[in-house]
């Protein structure tokens, strides 16, 4: 029998029944749009992570408390947070990476706690981010309004501070904050100026508009702070890093062991942040895909269905000629067909979705994704199809006939 028959005879089928075609394909629908808009939200995720990389700075090394990376090299969250509150740095330690010179430019200190800001009746949880008067120039900060602190107002310890876009726009909604007071815990502030919106804040990261910047000889005085949580050191070029980091190693373990520190530069950071998002992307893909596994089920169940409604058309069409063969290419063709029908719906979906949160950031479908789900979708109608249509072909002509 020819192949073009059996196609048509397929169709035929499927569109006879269209609101139970649907329903059989509505656990493909839902798993294909599910995979597809997930990982386009990872894929966008990876791209913003990235892009706020670049934007903060380049050539840039980070020396982070604690031992970051395992003996296999793996990277340790555990560690970097116990790191972060047990962090062993010193004022000593910053004064004397900027000793070194070429090719380390130069090095600031951060030290950060957790305060509520408040201006008049309004109030707003902000992080209070201590460092030197050369940090916007090595993170590409850029004010919007006002100026960042200077040397001397980091000399003589001023109770100046730089607020972010978010904190702007949560105190002082409809008014300028240049010259306004704030107040941080017990103590006010003079406010300076307004860094442009840098972004972040995603999947637990932090949420640079939302840092309130201020000398760190101020943080220590005014919070009896003298815990340095990070340096951040600009290196003169990309190809001085590898120079760079060993300085840093040979100088900090004067003074620190080797689990006191890790030294890593941008793009270490940049491809264990990725790594971790597209696993959790993997991940969620994953979960959602298992959609895919009910809708092959539910095609199974039809399809079983549709072979006993169909014993009588079956025995007929083995009467006049049709082998098994005929009947099993049919039945699988039927199950392939709906399956994929049900994954290019999805796809179109999932892509609609993803495009609509692109206002919120780029989630944009990857061809691979789409072309993985598609690929799913019809290899979930042949495995699942195969035992309805084994069913089907193995009917005895005589008792198909005879069937009511």
């Amino acid at each position: 029998m020819r192949f073009s028959f059996i196609f048509k005879t397929a169709i035929t089928s499927i569109a006879r029944n269209k609101i139970r075609a649907f329903l059989t394909v509505l656990g493909v629908i839902i798993g294909v749009s599910s995979v597809i808009l997930l990982t386009s939200i990872g894929a966008g995720l990876r791209y913003m992570v990235k892009d706020q990389f670049q934007s903060l700075g380049s050539n840039l090394i980070y020396v982070m408390p604690g031992d970051l990376f395992s003996k296999n090299k793996g990277f340790s969250e555990d560690s970097m947070r116990t790191g972060m509150l047990n962090s062993k740095f010193k004022t000593k330690d910053v004064n004397a990476l900027n000793r070194l010179g070429y090719p380390i430019v130069k090095a600031v200190p951060i030290t950060q706690i957790q305060q509520k800001s408040r201006y008049q009746t309004n109030t707003y949880s902000v992080t209070v981010t201590g460092t030197s008067y050369s940090y916007h120039l090595i993170r590409n900060l850029n004010c919007t309004q006002g100026r960042f602190f200077n040397k001397a107002e980091e000399t003589g310890r001023k109770k100046v501070v730089v607020i972010g876009s978010k904190v702007k726009d949560e105190l002082f909604p409809h008014t300028n904050p240049i010259g306004k007071e704030i107040t941080l815990g017990n103590a006010k502030f003079k406010i300076i100026g307004v860094v442009e919106k840098k972004g972040g804040g995603g999947l637990g990261g932090p949420d640079f508009d939302s840092w309130v910047y201020m000398p760190i000889t101020t943080t220590q005085r005014v919070f009896d702070n003298d815990v340095i949580n990070f340096i951040i050191i600009k290196v003169a070029s990309e190809k001085d890093i590898p120079k760079a980091q060993k300085l840093i190693e040979h100088t900090l373990a004067k003074r620190l062991s080797d689990d006191d520190f890790s030294v890593v530069d941008q793009t270490e950071l940049l491809n264990t942040v990725q790594g971790i998002l597209q696993t959790m992307t993997l991940g969620l893909a994953g979960i959602a895909a298992i959609s895919l596994v009910v809708g092959g089920i539910g095609i199974m169940n039809i399809m079983l269905v549709t072979v006993t409604e169909r014993t009588k058309e079956i025995g007929l069409r083995k009467a006049v000629g049709a082998t098994p063969k005929d009947i099993l290419i049919q039945f699988l063709l039927e199950s392939a067909l709906l399956s994929s029908l049900g994954g290019v719906i999805g796809i179109l979906l999932g892509s609609l979705g993803a495009l609509a949160l692109n206002h919120l950031f780029p989630a944009t479908p990857t061809p691979l994704s789409i072309l993985i789900a598609f690929f799913t979708s019809f290899l979930v109608g042949v495995v699942f199809g195969v035992f309805p249509a084994k069913k089907a072909a193995q009917l005895s002509p005589i008792e198909a006939i005879r069937y009511e």
